[in-house]
């Protein structure tokens, strides 16, 4: 069996960027490679972790447990308004993903998803530095997704009728 060989320290910044290129290339599976590389070796590194969140996140539309992971690595996070903006990022991703995907329920579930996505990045904004606006940019793009489609509503709570015997 193959074992996995660790980068050197002085070629994390390297790798890091390397991720990113993956990222913008749409392979989110290699960042992710390279992201638990970096973290093989420096285990808190935070942009490593925030590029291996966001890079799980990508691929939420075909791997069912990268929610999960994504959000189980949020809680590494050190910074409070990190936690809440990338953890945003996860539901709403999420959201967005069930929607497209369709399915029963598809729809109440990605409303209720979205609607936790803004409650983390209502969080993240009152948390953000000063001249910080990512949060209110995502906020705004999950209204404007939500206005977009409008069949995308509250679960029902359906209320059977009583039977009544005359």
């Amino acid at each position: 069996m193959f074992t996995l060989k660790p980068i050197s320290p002085d070629s994390v910044s390297g790798a890091l960027a390397k991720a990113e290129r993956y990222r913008l290339l749409n392979e989110p599976g290699e960042a992710e490679s390279i992201c638990r590389d970096i973290l093989a070796i420096e285990p808190d590194h935070q942009q490593a972790l925030i590029s291996l969140i966001l890079s799980l996140t990508e691929q939420i539309p075909q791997d069912a447990h990268a929610f999960g992971n994504a959000l189980s690595l949020v809680d590494h996070l050190q910074a409070p308004y990190d936690r809440a903006y990338f953890a945003g990022i996860a539901w709403e991703r999420r959201a967005k993903a069930r929607h497209h995907g369709g399915g029963q329920g598809a729809h109440p579930y990605a409303y209720e998803w979205i609607l936790k996505a803004l409650e983390l990045f209502e969080e993240a904004e009152a948390l953000r530095a000063a001249g910080n606006d990512d949060a209110v940019l995502r906020w705004n793009a999950c209204v404007r997704y939500l206005g977009r489609h409008k069949e995308l509503v509250r679960r029902s709570e359906d209320v059977p009728e009583p039977i009544v015997s005359e």
